[in-house]
């Protein structure tokens, strides 16, 4: 290792004790979800949508279809309907049919466990199945949201664009239990003092820490 990628490990190391001492270690879910397949349409749900209006959407949705054969039989246009609030609407209301019945069809009715087999449902991409694989199954997960892809790229921990991308770079230079946590802690510091109109760079807590403080736009890996 070089003396300039030690010097990276202990900036990284640095930047997630301090969010952990800031935010700590608990793992919570901002979606609000009593079983595996109502996480999973939450944050299908989620796409180009805040947290708190799918959770408005999904309180009477969950009571409205009980069960994932409820979804898979629902009339698309009456779904389009219960949550048009949340964009997207057509695009939505379709794959979350097709998604429920592939998953009472080929699965019986359980969320499978693996990315592979969750990306392969319909409207399922990376971010959704890696949240599904770190709430649900508590396995190792870099989720990357617009919080994640805008704070990281300030942090410097990655130059990249894509998503995947992004999540390839943070399992690189993140250690594996804080896969999971990096997602929850960034959300509520991207909500709260790194906000994406007016980050208050002054009062960060990682500001020295930060090679995008002050406005940039990225940072070196």
């Amino acid at each position: 290792m070089t003396k300039a990628q030690k010097a990276e490990q202990e900036r990284v190391g640095k930047i997630l004790e301090l969010l952990d001492e800031q935010y700590t270690r608990e793992y919570k879910c901002y979606l609000n979800y009593e079983t595996p397949w109502q996480l999973l349409i939450a944050v299908m749900l989620s796409a180009q949508c805040t947290d708190a209006r799918v959770n408005v959407v999904t309180r009477d949705l969950f009571e409205k279809y009980r069960s994932l054969e409820d979804f898979a039989s629902a009339e698309v246009m009456e779904l389009e309907q219960d949550i048009h609030s949340t964009g997207f609407y057509h695009t939505k209301a379709k794959n979350i049919i097709a998604c429920a019945g592939k998953l009472v069809k080929e699965y019986g009715g359980q969320v499978p466990d693996t990315i592979e087999e969750l990306t392969g449902l319909p409207g399922v991409g990376r971010k959704t199945a890696n949240v599904i694989l770190g709430n649900i199954y508590h396995k190792p997960s870099v989720v990357v949201d617009t919080h994640v892809k805008r704070i990281s790229r300030k942090l410097g921990l990655t130059k990249e664009e894509d998503p995947e991308k992004i999540e390839y770079d943070l399992m690189r230079v993140l250690p594996e239990d804080h896969w999971i946590l990096y997602n929850i802690q960034i959300i509520t510091h991207g909500r709260g003092l790194c906000t994406a109109r007016s980050p208050r760079c002054g009062e960060c807590f990682l500001r020295e820490l930060c090679p995008g403080k002050s406005g940039d736009k990225g940072g070196k890996v």
